[in-house]
């Protein structure tokens, strides 16, 4: 069944009311916390990057800088702000991912088992096994890592070469990586390989991308964006269990 970008985003509030369901609460806190700490550390180091650079702008001893500013600031300010967010969010939002993994892989199972029609079941949770999976886990996240970053470092050089285009082609490539985060906890519960991951994330490129931007998009938005980790795991759980699984 194909999705389209629309359903794909549908999913984010599919997950915002599959993570108050029994069973389901309990492993929501800890991933919550983690993103509120980090998100709370973005924010702050994207406004004062942004400041400091606006600052050294306005005071450039360049001439061809100082009439770019005032003639042309207006044009390129917003989306150099917008480049400037969706990067630092993206960089720590990954950061919380990868401390969250095992958290997340929990949420993850138990969203699973809620739409399967299973009763949560207090004995099956083993902290022994937890603790015994998170290597696997973080294995799983450095091949994540290795994926994202020469393709990261390859439009990150775009913004010395296209600059004012660069921010929309960084964004368009971390909504295709956010996808691909979210998505694979499902697949990694079911000891999918990446490879065979990314092909499945591949085969709904429209439902996958349309998850990944509204979940940057909700990523820049204070108050709201707190949320966003477990909503985003478990609607990314919904969409794998509903559209890809076959």
């Amino acid at each position: 069944m194909q999705t389209s970008s629309f359903s794909g985003a549908q999913y984010l509030s599919r997950g915002f009311s599959l993570i108050w369901q029994k069973g389901i609460r309990r492993f929501v806190f800890i991933p919550l916390i983690i993103n509120l700490i980090l998100l709370s550390v973005a924010t702050f180091f994207a406004m004062d990057y942004l400041a400091s650079w606006y600052d050294s702008l306005q005071q450039s001893e360049y001439a061809v800088v100082q009439w770019f500013v005032e003639n042309l600031g207006w044009l390129f300010w917003p989306l150099i702000v917008i480049g400037v967010f969706v990067m630092v969010f993206f960089l720590f939002a990954f950061l919380a991912n990868w401390i969250a993994a095992p958290f997340n892989g929990l949420l993850s199972e138990a969203v699973e088992r809620h739409l399967s029609g299973e009763t949560y079941r207090e004995e099956a949770f083993s902290w022994g096994g937890f603790f015994k999976d998170i290597p696997r886990l973080m294995g799983r996240e450095w091949k994540k890592l290795a994926y994202y970053l020469p393709r990261a470092i390859g439009c990150l050089l775009l913004f010395f070469i296209i600059g004012p285009i660069a921010p929309i082609i960084w964004f368009i490539f971390n909504a295709w990586m956010t996808a691909i985060q979210y998505i694979d906890y499902p697949l990694d519960n079911h000891r999918i390989p990446f490879a065979r991951a990314l092909d499945i994330v591949r085969c709904k490129k429209a439902g996958s991308f349309g998850f990944g931007a509204i979940i940057m998009f909700i990523t820049m938005i204070p108050v709201v964006n707190i949320l966003i980790m477990p909503v985003a795991v478990a609607g990314a759980t919904a969409m794998w269990f509903e559209q890809y699984r076959d």
